[in-house]
Order: C-alpha cells, then structure tokens, then sequence
C-alpha cells in the first residue's frame, strides 16, 4: 500500500484540477489564434475555461512588445495552447535583444503596426495555399476531399 502512495504522489495532474495551484497567480496564455495574455487567474472550471483580471493583450511587433489593457476576460478552455506562471522576479529582466518594451503611449501606433503585420502574414499564407493546391495537388480548406 505504501507503494501506491508513492506513486500516486508522483502522478502529474492533466486534468483541469491542475489549475489550482495557479489561481489567484499572474500567468501568460497563449491562445490558438496566436495572441498572448497575461492577467490574474481568478477562476475556471472543468472545461479549463479561465476567468482572468487586470488582464493585458501582449503584442509583438518584431522585437519590441506592447501591452494593451483588457481587463477582467473570460478564455474559452478550448482555445488555450499554453499557461504558465509568471515569475514575478524575473518579469522586468527581458533582455533588450529579445525584446524591448514600447513607450506607454504608442497603443494606437502599435495596433496598427499590428494590423499591418497580420494583413502581411495572411498574404503570405494565401500564397503558399495556393502553391500547395497548384503544385501540390491539395484542397481548399474544406473543399471535397477533406470530408470523412
């Protein structure tokens, strides 16, 4: 019996009960759709649907990085890719050649360099889809073929 003990104090959590240790901690999401979010871990439940406050939206623009406010935010569990905590030491110690903080004033200036990078990407993946469809033989995302 004790053995079962000590295995069972091994086994990690994959379930949503995992969560508890991070509530009410700061921790970094980063959903399906690529956008990253850093807030207070309040609350979630079996779904891993996560209630977040004093939220920020975290943008990249090549290596500098800004943050925009959000507030109090709902994370559908489905979407999340990733969480951790963030280590509250160690936050302000980036290093400038990773990335480097924009001045606080920049929101507007950053959305739309925001924008401008994702109009950039979605060109970018529009023309290898269509290299794959002419070259490659590949569907359109859900056209026939795709279907089980």
């Amino acid at each position: 019996m004790e053995a079962a003990g000590a295995i069972a104090a091994n086994i990690a959590f994959t379930t949503s009960g995992s969560l508890v240790d991070c509530v009410d901690k700061k921790v970094m999401i980063a959903l399906r759709d690529g956008r990253k979010f850093v807030g207070v871990l309040r609350s979630y439940d079996q779904f891993a649907n996560l209630v977040l406050s004093d939220t920020f939206e975290r943008v990249f623009i090549g290596n500098h990085y800004g943050d925009i406010p959000r507030g109090i935010f709902l994370v559908r569990g489905e979407n999340v890719v990733l969480m951790g905590e963030v280590d509250l030491d160690r936050e302000d110690e980036i290093p400038p050649e990773i990335a480097a903080p924009l001045p606080q004033g920049s929101i507007q200036q950053l959305l739309a360099a925001h924008a401008a990078e994702q109009e950039k990407r979605a060109k970018a993946e529009a023309r290898k889809a269509a290299v794959l469809r002419r070259e490659k033989g590949f569907c359109e995302q859900g056209g026939e073929g795709d279907g089980y």
